[in-house]
């Protein structure tokens, strides 16, 4: 209550300033400038990393969506996590767990996960929460794109790109304060500076330390530290050298979420499992001490060279080193005796269990050389992109995990499940005689792989209406081997080829295109049971293509920005199970007959067409749907697919005259169709296993005020205070309403 109070003031203040506040040349904006930052900023998606190159949104054949950092600051989103409200047919999954090689963000786009954001185009793989105290923009380019980034960190379903801040050549700081609901507390700074007198050398700081607790857990200290300082260095008018460094430190809780959700239980949805069982969707099942400690390094070296006006030279390194270590604590519903083993213990309640990290990590070096071409002939203009890249990747992965106990759902106090329960556990069974922790126990993910790749994309525009992409990618991955669980992981040496081609016909110029493309990327699977005898075999690279048409259009004098279009990907060389063993063993017969397909349609829409009014917006539809798998899944929808239906949209008004100039008032939303986490059929008895992650909407607000020298803010975030979750084939409850205010000073 306390934090509403004072975030109900904050706004008052705001409103009162705002209509005290003389206007003066020195902190107010004329319209002219207000129209440029709208359609610059909200409306204008133009970029250069969805193709390697410099294309306008209207005749790139891909389609992709953008958001600036201004709506990072206007709406107070301080991570990417949460900027994903903007992006239409993007989904969460998961919050981050923080634990090594997969605990970032999961999010779903086109019915398939995608948890690898690039970082200007280059890998860089996170562990953890990443802060947007150092980002530009928020890309995510929809559809298979191996063709020109490759098949390891990128989706059937798309790719997340993170534009960064570069260094500028004016001295500037800015320092924000924030806090507000759950014990959350931030303080960020950036900060910009010429090292030399003809700006020939910049540098740049963005840094921010937050600490918060949780909706359940207002007391759980949450930690992260952001470091980001960037170097720029302008050889010549030719030459440009630029060196970054991120760092971010956690030290948090995961999300908490529960696995093995089935309408055995008897519930087959969310709202009526926790209406009927007593299950506390406010309660935090963890004690203290159970946070995991994460961290992630990454150093990039960027070499800019123009050869001539018609070719320009990239050259490209990057390290990246994440890891982490200590618990991650999860949960699932279930009987007594399902842990106890006495099948009279049939009381309903909560297994409460862990998967530690203990020294785990993974180790990234990139090496990519890029080649652009840009050539005009008469009427005719020709671009291309031709590179090179090596990327070497070291996975150390290990944890240890066990289920720890098993608890009634009307506990008054959870606090015993806490760190020392935890270590004791797992000392029990290490000082158990004749018990082999390390089988039981303990399960380690050590691989290597190399992979090298070269690609060319070009896009030939022979009238200034018409533009033709074709590209194609070489990928060759030398997978060194290892060991992943209890099973030794063979090396082998596979390559694949990635073709795109696309078509943009502007039927009007600069305002209206008809596009289509085609679109590939693929995924190594390594060894399978190929059969009777248990012999393995190298399973032929899994592919996903896509066809996908529709229209883009920017009207009105740049202040509308819109595309339609309707696409449809078939995955095929899935690997299955035959539904036959290995005689004499449990072990699965396998075959590499499965298919997938994906279709839908997206409606997005960026507007600008009042005097300081805006709107962003989409529709999403997905339908996926297995088209040959196992018989307990086969003709259904994936349980690890997005949302069918999924709305977003995000209005805005800027007063830019008046006693209220520089007032910013905000309102936006979410909405998601019913999840089936849990779909499939008993082939025997016929009888089917559905579980539902029920529908939601999610409403959000946010005010500002700002002039040249500060701007003060303040957002409710779930307006409506409406319980809903979100999964990976798991139940995971999301934050209440809450509030945050901020000050920001610029000087």
């Amino acid at each position: 209550m306390k934090n509403y109070l004072l975030a109900t003031a904050l706004m008052a203040c705001i409103s009162v300033h705002a209509q005290n506040q003389k206007p003066t040349a020195k902190d107010t904006l004329n319209t002219q400038n207000i129209d440029e930052v709208f359609i610059n900023k909200y409306i204008k998606k133009d970029t250069e990393y969805s193709n390697k190159m410099p294309l306008k949104a209207i005749e790139n054949s891909q389609v992709y969506s953008s958001i600036d950092k201004i709506f990072f600051e206007n709406q107070q989103l301080f991570t990417l996590d949460e900027g994903f409200r903007n992006i239409t047919g993007l989904q969460k999954m998961w919050n981050p767990t923080h634990r090594a090689g997969d605990g970032g963000s999961f999010f779903n786009l086109r019915g398939f996960i995608v948890n690898k954001p690039l970082r200007n185009g280059f890998v860089a793989p996170n562990s953890t929460s990443l802060d947007a105290v150092n980002m530009e923009k928020f890309e995510v380019l929809k559809g298979p794109s191996a063709t020109l980034y490759g098949s390891s960190f990128g989706s059937y379903g798309g790719i997340m790109n993170i534009v960064t801040k570069v260094p500028m050549d004016s001295l500037f700081t800015h320092v924000s304060v924030s806090g507000g609901s759950y014990n959350f507390w931030r303080a960020q700074a950036d900060f910009n500076a010429p090292l030399t007198k003809n700006n020939q050398l910049l540098f740049r700081l963005n840094t921010a330390y937050t600490t918060e607790g949780t909706f359940q857990k207002t007391n759980a200290k949450n930690r992260y530290l952001a470091l980001a300082p960037s170097l720029l260095f302008h050889a010549n008018d030719k030459l440009s050298l630029a060196l970054d460094y991120e760092g971010f430190l956690t030290k948090a809780l995961p999300e908490q979420l529960f696995f093995y959700l089935s309408p055995a239980l008897g519930f087959d949805n969310l709202r009526a499992l926790y209406t009927n069982t007593g299950l506390d969707y406010k309660q935090s099942y963890i004690g203290s001490g159970l946070h995991t400690d994460a961290f992630v390094h990454n150093l990039f070296a960027k070499a800019t060279y123009q050869i001539n006006p018609n070719i320009r030279s990239s050259s490209h390194i990057g390290y990246s080193y994440s890891g982490s270590n200590g618990s991650n604590p999860y949960f699932s519903l279930g009987t007594k005796g399902s842990l106890s083993g006495n099948a009279n213990e049939t009381e309903l309640g909560i297994i409460r269990a862990d998967q530690s990290t203990e020294d785990a990590w993974q180790k990234n070096i990139q090496i990519q050389q890029n080649f652009n071409f840009d050539y005009q002939f008469g009427t005719m203009r020709n671009r291309t992109v031709a590179g090179f890249d090596f990327n070497k990747s070291d996975d150390n992965s290990r944890f240890i995990f066990g289920q720890i106990d098993w608890v009634a759902f009307n506990q008054s106090n959870y606090s015993d499940f806490n760190a020392k329960r935890i270590n004791d556990y797992y000392q029990a069974l290490k000082n158990r005689p004749n018990y082999n922790f390390d089988q039981n126990n303990r399960w380690n993910s050590i691989t290597q792989k190399n992979t090298y790749s070269g690609y060319i994309s070009n896009v030939f525009s022979p009238i200034s209406a018409i533009h033709l992409m074709t590209a194609i990618r070489y990928e060759n991955i030398d997978f060194k081997g290892g060991r992943i669980g209890p099973n030794e992981a063979k090396a082998y040496n596979q390559s694949a080829w990635s073709p795109k081609v696309g078509l943009v016909v502007e039927l009007l110029k600069d305002k209206l295109s008809l596009f289509g493309n085609y679109q590939n990327s693929f995924k190594s699977n390594g060894y399978f049971i190929g059969d009777a005898s248990g012999n393995l075999k190298l399973s032929d690279p899994e592919t996903a293509n896509q066809l996908e048409g529709g229209f883009k259009a920017v009207l009105f004098n740049d202040r509308l920005s819109a595309n339609v279009n309707y696409y449809s990907i078939d995955v095929k060389n899935t690997i299955l199970n035959s539904g036959e063993t290995v005689p004499n063993t449990s072990i699965a017969i396998q075959n590499q007959t499965g298919q997938l397909r994906s279709q839908g349609m997206e409606l997005e829409i960026n507007a600008y067409l009042v005097k300081g009014f805006s709107l962003i917006g989409g529709l999403s539809y997905n339908d996926s749907k297995f088209i040959k798998s196992d018989a307990a899944v086969e003709g259904r929808r994936p349980n690890i697919a997005i949302s069918p239906w999924l709305v977003n949209f995000y209005a805005s008004y800027l007063f830019y005259s008046g006693q209220a100039k520089g007032l910013g008032i905000g309102i936006g939303g979410n909405y998601a169709s019913d999840n089936k986490i849990v779909n499939s059929i008993n082939p025997m008895t016929q009888v089917e296993s559905i579980f539902t992650l029920n529908n939601y909407f999610v409403l959000n607000a946010n005010v500002f005020y700002e002039t040249k020298k500060y701007k003060i803010g303040f957002k409710i975030d779930n307006l409506t205070n409406e319980k809903y979750w979100i999964g990976y084939t798991t139940a995971n409850p999301q934050k209440l309403s809450n509030a945050v205010g901020s000050i920001t000073y610029k000087f």
